[in-house]
C-alpha cells in the first residue's frame, strides 16, 4: 500500500512517501540543489568583502583597543544565533594554534540564569540583565540575530551602550530593527532572506573579525 506525503512535511521529509520513487531522479535533484546552495553562499560571502571589508578593519581596531585596555567580550543571540554566540566566545577565548587568547563570555551558556530571568522577569531581559551585571565601560557586546529584530538582543545593546561598551551586531535580511538602532557602533548585515545562508555567512564574517583583531593586537593591521 502506498501513501502520498504532501505539504511542508512532504517537502522536508520526502522519504516518508511510500510511493515508488525514481532514485536516480532524486539523487540528481539533491546534487543540483547542493551545487546551487554552494554557489549561492560562495557568491554571498564574496559580496561581503566589498560591503564590509573596511568596516571590519575599523571594528577590529576598536576591539583590539578594548582588549588592550582590559576589556571583555560578551556574546549573545537566540536559537542558532545562540550557538554562534558561543562559537564567538570560544573563538576569542580558546583560539586555534598560537593565536592570543582573549577574555570572552557567551551570555547564552548559563541555563540557570536564562531560565530564572525568563521565568521571574521576562525573556526580553535575559541578555540585558547579564550585561548590566557584568559589563563595564570599555567591554565589547556582540549580538547576533538573523532577522535583526530580536527584542532581547536589542535590549542588551541598549544596556551595553548605556554602560559605555563597544557594541557590534550581526544581522540578516536588511538589518531589521538593528539597522535603525542608535545603540550600535558597528553592524554587519548579510543581505539574504535565507536563514541558512545568513548564518553561514555570519560565521565567516565574525571569523574574519577575530583574525583582524588578532592582527591589530600584533600591530600588523
Amino acid at each position: 500500500m502506498s501513501a502520498r506525503v504532501e505539504g511542508a512535511v512532504g517537502a522536508l521529509y520526502p522519504f516518508l512517501d511510500t510511493r515508488p520513487t525514481d532514485v536516480d531522479a532524486v539523487l540528481a535533484e539533491v546534487a543540483r540543489s547542493t551545487a546551487e546552495k554552494s554557489a549561492e553562499i560562495v557568491a554571498l560571502r564574496a559580496s561581503l568583502v566589498a560591503e564590509h571589508g573596511q568596516r571590519l578593519v575599523d571594528c577590529a581596531r576598536r576591539c583590539a583597543a578594548a582588549f588592550r585596555a582590559g576589556g571583555t567580550l560578551y556574546a549573545f543571540g537566540n536559537g542558532g544565533s545562540s550557538t554562534d554566540a558561543q562559537d564567538v566566545a570560544q573563538l576569542f577565548l580558546h583560539p586555534p594554534k598560537a593565536a592570543r587568547p582573549l577574555p570572552a563570555i557567551s551570555l547564552t551558556h548559563d541555563v540557570a540564569v536564562i531560565t530564572a530571568l525568563s521565568n521571574d522577569v521576562g525573556f526580553e531581559v535575559v541578555f540585558a540583565r547579564q550585561v548590566a551585571a557584568f559589563g563595564r565601560a570599555g567591554d565589547i557586546a556582540v549580538g547576533l540575530s538573523t532577522s535583526g529584530g530580536s527584542n532581547n538582543v536589542l535590549r542588551a545593546f541598549e544596556e551595553a551602550s548605556r554602560r559605555g561598551m563597544l557594541t557590534v551586531g550581526f544581522a540578516g535580511y536588511d538589518g531589521g530593527r538593528m539597522a535603525d538602532s542608535e545603540f550600535l557602533d558597528h553592524l554587519f548585515v548579510v543581505p539574504s532572506a535565507s536563514v541558512h545562508r545568513v548564518q553561514e555567512a555570519q560565521t565567516t564574517v565574525y571569523h574574519v573579525l577575530w583574525e583582524l583583531t588578532q592582527q591589530a593586537l600584533a600591530d600588523s593591521l
